[in-house]
């Protein structure tokens, strides 16, 4: 990518853990990478002043001294993008892990450089531009197959325009082989398939378009009641053992995302070591393929170096942006930001910066808002339409939402999933509470859902009134118990039951309830809404709740969502015409014992 330059008199002066202080740096600029060291330890210079500078490390300092010798690049941290990049696990600044672990095996050797994509790899090409037009940044020059589930996009770099000259013809090239030459204003440009890209510079787009699409999940909380747009940014907060990093796979496997980028960032080594075994076993909803062909892992654990924990997040939104440029729906899973703010805090104290609220560096607010306004439903400069939607996990100390990750997490996302410590020790999973989410995407996917069931809108809105009214008749119940309340509020109460067991708890493990299809969401809440209007409205009249609780259809509702799959709607049509007839019979003879 760049080749260093030789400075004799780049030396190392100081070293504080990852933070590497270099005299004879005249002329370096911020944020251009350098090799630190006889093993040439990949770093990035963070603060400059006169011929001193502050380089980050993003390896192991262990045994760096004074006196070492600093080389110079001349380029910032840039990624490597091009075919080859699916179905690859990275560390946080795109060292391919297979490789490495091929190289030297399970432990990563100081000063170690692997190519992040292989070179020697032919791709079957197929040119769609034509010799003699106009280009520029962004447009397409042909596909290469990259996996069974994704067509890779050639494009022309952001920073190129002008006539294309030359374009190579159908056939077999690797990424170094010169595919098209474009005439520009500074003289000829040659282009392979491969470009590179800076992580901390966002990739440039036409417009940001307004959000109309969900992000389906097959979550029945989230895409029933607290729906992300494609597009949008969502966190997921929650103390320790609330489920955090399940929610995240569960939904990394399950969304309908074109390209999912999985960032593990910081957190333990076994959570990733779940997910490359998973991945490749897991098969995509849609397509029947294994779900690794259409997901890129970064693997940043919390035994790597801190530094590179800082640059992983860029790395993961970076990848991202190439895909979405091609014209894809991409979704990136940070786990978790928490982490990556203290990575921030860390460096920020070795660098003697001033801290703020407890410990964190002034430019916390300023970081969270420069990743996640990256995301985005956006038409590119190609004219593709594409979208990159964020999801962060937070991990707030003792489960405390006022910290300040939380805090200001909150200022820059429009979707909010609390999870709850309470409903992870009843064993209530997914943990998200009802009462302390929201998410603000309601009125933009509200189209969408009502051209599957026009009933979508006025079914959520019930179900949380449900909720809603259930949790304040709960503080009565607890004073007075609940046999003083009338059977109307008490049926509140049942229905509220049935929501939470039989709609929004959902198991990771069982195989027909893992993934809800959004046909098979509105069926069940359908089946739970119907229940409990009619039955309110036969205890109205002056049934007993008892009637009503003994109904042979009920324990059948609260198991419908194991018993019934995506592909069993019949079955629960037939229930709901069991239900239906079951409250027909109540309604008739007690109007008959009424009269």
């Amino acid at each position: 990518m760049t080749v260093p330059i030789r400075t004799s008199q780049a030396v190392v002066a100081r070293v504080s853990g990852p933070i590497v202080a270099a005299t004879g740096m005249l002329g370096a600029q911020m944020y251009e990478v350098v090799e630190v060291g006889d093993e040439g330890l990949v770093g990035e210079i963070v603060r400059l002043s006169g011929d001193l500078a502050t380089v980050q490390v993003y390896e192991n300092t262990s045994m760096l001294k004074p006196g070492a010798p600093v080389r110079r690049t001349g380029a910032p941290l840039s990624l490597h993008l091009g075919p080859g990049l699916i179905g690859n696990i990275y560390d946080g600044i795109q060292r391919s892990l297979p490789e490495m672990h091929a190289a030297s095996g399970a432990w990563i050797v100081n000063g170690e450089k692997v190519p992040p994509l292989n070179s020697d790899k032919k791709w079957s090409f197929t040119p769609t531009a034509t010799v003699g037009q106009t280009v520029q940044g962004g447009q397409i020059l042909g596909e290469v197959p990259e996996t069974a589930l994704i067509t890779h996009r050639v494009l022309v770099p952001p920073d190129v325009s002008g006539t294309l000259q030359s374009l190579a013809q159908a056939g077999e090239y690797t990424i170094r082989d010169v595919i098209a030459v474009v005439e520009t204003t500074a003289g000829p440009r040659e282009l392979t398939m491969a470009q590179y890209w800076p992580v901390r510079m966002p990739r440039p787009i036409q417009l940001r378009r307004r959000i109309t699409e969900p992000l389906v999940t097959g979550q029945r909380i989230i895409d029933a009641l607290f729906p992300i747009g494609k597009g949008g940014a969502a966190a997921i907060p929650g103390g320790f053992g609330t489920g955090k990093t399940i929610t995240q796979h569960q939904l990394a496997k399950w969304s309908n995302a074109d390209l999912i980028v999985y960032v593990g960032c910081g957190e333990r080594g076994n959570e990733m070591t779940d997910v490359l075994q998973e991945f490749p076993k897991i098969e995509d909803p849609e397509s029947g393929r294994p779900l690794i062909e259409r997901t890129i892992l970064i693997a940043n654990t919390s035994n790597m170096p801190v530094a590179a924990r800082e640059v992983s997040i860029y790395t993961g939104i970076t990848l991202a942006e190439y895909y979405r440029d091609q014209g894809r729906h991409v979704a990136v899973f940070a786990d978790s930001t928490s982490r990556w703010a203290e990575a921030l805090r860390e460096l920020a104290a070795r660098l003697e910066e001033m801290p703020a609220e407890e410990g964190f560096p002034a430019t916390l607010a300023t970081r969270l808002a420069q990743f996640y306004e990256r995301g985005g439903a956006a038409t590119t400069l190609g004219g593709q339409e594409g979208s990159i939607t964020i999801v962060g996990a937070v991990s707030p100390p003792g489960g405390d939402f006022s910290e300040p990750v939380t805090q200001h997490t909150r200022r820059f996302i429009r979707c909010f999933w609390a999870l709850d410590t309470e409903l992870a020790n009843a064993r209530h999973y997914p943990s998200i509470h009802w009462l302390r989410s929201y998410s603000e995407y309601v009125e933009d996917v509200r189209p969408w859902w009502e051209r599957r069931s026009p009933e979508w809108s006025a079914l959520r809105q019930e179900a949380i009134e449900v909720l809603q009214r259930e949790d304040r008749l709960q503080q009565i119940v607890k004073l007075v118990g609940p046999d003083v309340l009338p059977d109307s509020q008490r049926m509140m109460l049942f229905t509220a039951e049935i929501l939470k067991d039989g709609f929004l708890t959902q198991s990771a493990f069982d195989a027909k309830d893992m993934y809800c299809h959004p046909d098979r969401q509105l069926a069940l809440l359908r089946l739970i809404m119907t229940l409990h209007r009619r039955a309110s409205a036969i205890i109205q009249a002056g049934a007993p709740l008892q009637l009503i609780r003994e109904l042979p259809c009920v324990p059948r509702i609260i198991r419908a969502k194991q018993a019934f799959g995506n592909d069993e709607l019949d079955g629960l049509l037939a229930l709901e015409l069991q239900m239906n007839q079951e409250l027909d019979e109540l309604e008739k003879e007690h109007v008959r014992d009424a009269v």
